[in-house]
């Protein structure tokens, strides 16, 4: 049986082929107003769990995640921060793709933003409108949803019960309460772009249709997101994507269940949700992706400490058999054939059934206490990194997240400092400089390492402030900076 996924279209589990050599990815990504949480990360393990599936199937992947960097949202935080809205999302865009690294994220083949494609948007809805789909008011644009017969089959929801709910905003001229904006016009004070409608920006939904055609064509494979996005967001993308072009869009639409917080749904709105960067801050990225594998993708996800203290015991077991085994056989390379494949492929196979492909690991390790075989062993480490988790070093985090958090002062220093190039430079090699490390002592001397090398780096500069404020809250950690002509040593201790 080869792979099949939910195809929320139809509401079945179907049977996946490609229109091509190449497997197309559309993902939703973040509107970037405000920092990224553990929902959002949910959202890119999907993406990552598909890629990585597809690829150890054979397929060649082009995936795209969008950006929204110009929104509602984003502009009411330009005012309550009073910060530019470019700004405003970089930060956050860095923040995201930080995390999505930490956690061997697979990246995106494309990461594109509404800002940046605006000729393709404005193209997008002028075609809208010569076909009779969109009209024009007030220097708006809305998507006439009567227009088009089949709105409404993704979500499953009937015109009629759609217009029970439905309502006209006061700022509002459009002719019916279910149509939909393509373009806005802009407010004093708010970015915009020219248009034939004059000065303005595109509605949220519009957005996702031009980019997705823009890198993937008119028609792709998969369409990912979160089930939350089901309507309005993707119902609107799909009707006016089918509209534009007669043509069927994303042939499969996989979407991921909330993540939840105390009963409720992670959201940036509410203010209720986990910041990725503060889970990361507590939890290694290996327990965070057994956090999420555990669960099929589909279910909803509650999060709290407890389940990803559980989490943590489950990959320990796992990591204990892994590390004992490499002391006993040495490093496992690949093996052709590893054992119990056919049980893991077809879990894999299964709608990316993740917490059954777990289950075979864990029943692999329990034959080990009969068999002592080192294809037992390279099977266990070769599924394990195939479902992305790596050699981190769990134990890291709690004996050593003083200085971790060190960093990330200097690091929102030499932002607020606008010297974040400081940062980007002296990190660029340390990726390399850990990647073999076996022993925790050596990368917390690593860590000590990169902020000795930032703080030489200011005191070249003439930054004094600021290398002095590292030397004192490494001191704070008990951790003493000497200086020599030959550079800088640190040493354990107190003055």
């Amino acid at each position: 049986m080869g792979l099949r996924l939910y195809n929320t279209m139809s509401g079945k589990t179907e049977e996946f082929t490609p229109l091509g050599d190449t497997v197309k990815i559309y993902t939703c990504g973040l509107t970037v107003q405000s920092e990224p949480h553990v929902g959002h990360i949910r959202a890119a393990m999907v993406r990552d769990t598909l890629m990585r599936w597809l690829g150890y199937l054979g397929y060649r992947v082009v995936a795209l995640e969008n950006f929204t960097d110009v929104d509602d949202k984003i502009i009411e935080k330009q005012k309550e921060y009073n910060k530019d809205w470019r700004m405003i999302a970089q930060d956050n865009i860095d923040t995201y793709l930080r995390a999505c690294d930490q956690l061997n994220i697979m990246r995106a083949t494309f990461y594109p933003r509404a800002s940046q494609h605006m000729e393709e948007i404005i193209n997008l809805v002028v075609q809208l409108i010569d076909k009779g789909f969109a009209y024009e008011k007030k220097g708006d644009v809305y998507f006439r949803v009567r227009k088009f017969p089949e709105y409404g089959k993704l979500s499953k929801k009937s015109i009629d019960d759609l217009m029970s709910g439905a309502r006209i905003a006061p700022t509002e001229s459009k002719d019916d309460p279910l149509d939909f904006a393509l373009w806005k016009a802009a407010k004093p004070g708010e970015p915009y772009w020219l248009s034939p409608w004059g000065k303005g920006r595109p509605g949220w939904h519009v957005e996702c249709s031009a980019m997705s055609m823009r890198y993937l064509g008119e028609t792709f494979d998969i369409h990912t997101g979160g089930e939350d996005l089901i309507f309005p967001h993707h119902e609107n993308e799909l009707a006016q994507s089918l509209a534009a072009t007669g043509k069927p869009f994303a042939r499969f639409w996989l979407h991921n269940g909330w993540v939840t917080l105390t009963g409720e749904k992670m959201s940036k709105s509410t203010g209720h949700y986990s910041p990725i960067k503060d889970v990361l801050a507590k939890y290694s990225a290996n327990v965070i992706r057994m956090f999420m594998l555990k669960t099929h993708y589909r279910k909803q996800l509650a999060y709290d400490d407890e389940r990803l203290d559980e989490a943590r015991a489950a990959l320990m077991t796992i990591r204990t058999y892994i590390d004992n085994a490499a002391n006993k056989y040495g490093e496992m390379e690949e093996i052709l054939e590893p054992m119990m494949l056919d049980t893991f492929t077809e879990a894999m196979n299964d709608d990316l059934n993740t917490s059954r492909a777990l289950s075979v690991i864990y029943e692999l390790i329990k034959r080990s206490y009969k068999e002592d075989d080192f294809k037992i062993a390279a099977s266990v480490n070769y599924y394990y990194s195939l479902l992305g988790f790596t050699r981190e070093i769990e134990s890291v985090i709690e004996p050593y997240k003083d200085v971790m958090e060190v960093v990330r002062e200097v690091e929102e220093k030499l932002k607020s400092a606008g010297r974040s190039e400081i940062l980007k430079e002296i990190c660029a090699g340390f990726h390399d400089r850990i990647i073999n490390i076996k022993h925790v002592n050596e990368l917390y001397s690593q860590i000590i390492a990169l902020l000795l090398d930032i703080r030489m780096k200011l005191r070249d500069e003439k930054n004094y402030e600021l290398a002095d404020y590292i030397r004192q809250r490494l001191l704070d950690n008990n951790i003493i900076v000497d200086d020599t002509s030959d550079g800088s040593t640190f040493r354990s201790g107190t003055v």
